[in-house]
């Protein structure tokens, strides 16, 4: 049984897959969950090159663009810079109740296994485990190395749950959207968010 979540902090590093990430955004801010959102440098690069979306440099700017872009309420999205120290999610004492890197880059997880917290999220995520709440990373890598295996291994024995982006087609996927829709299904179910993005096995389609 998933407790009830309020607020969700929501990662995006600079993996490939950034659509994940947005759609997730989109989700979460729909099921009416506050979430406090960071975006890593490398994440701006990927968002241009793969969906041709800029994302203001600027927290305030990126928080005002897509609260208005996906019609956020008034105060539920809030967009943290990466060396924001004063944001709650970097303590214990007022953490988010989930968090979610999506998509994952292995050199973010890696710094995550070995709690480095050189910027928010590597904190953020820190704060998760230390506090044992739901830490969901979504790396998209092929092939894995032994190095990025052992570093999944170490964050799946603190709890932490690694959801590659490995999409299933038994739904018949009939565009990019639906692949999409599938992996961000999953981390909606991990969250115990309901959500209509597909069908479920055994389910008539």
């Amino acid at each position: 049984m998933h407790p009830p979540l309020n607020t969700v902090t929501l990662a995006l590093s600079g993996a490939s897959g950034m659509a994940y990430g947005l759609r997730l955004l989109e989700c979460l801010l729909a099921a009416d969950l506050n979430v406090y959102l960071l975006v890593s440098q490398a994440a701006h690069l990927v968002a241009k090159q793969e969906l041709g979306v800029t994302l203001p440099a600027r927290a305030g700017d990126l928080e005002k663009q897509l609260s208005a872009a996906l019609r956020a309420g008034d105060g539920q999205l809030r967009v943290f810079g990466r060396e924001d120290w004063n944001a709650p999610l970097a303590s214990g004492s007022n953490p988010a109740d989930a968090m979610v890197v999506c998509p994952c880059s292995m050199g973010t997880l890696a710094a995550i296994a070995h709690g480095l917290s050189d910027n928010l999220i590597e904190r953020a995520a820190d704060v998760m485990l230390k506090e044992q709440k739901k830490l969901i990373l979504v790396p998209r890598e092929a092939p894995f190395s032994t190095l990025h295996l052992e570093n999944m291994l170490a964050l799946s024995r603190m709890n932490a749950v690694i959801l590659p982006a490995n999409p299933g087609f038994y739904h018949w996927p009939q565009s990019v959207e639906d692949i999409v829709d599938f992996v961000v299904a999953r981390i909606l179910d991990q969250l115990g968010i309901q959500h209509a993005l597909m069908a479920r096995w055994g389910d008539d389609h």
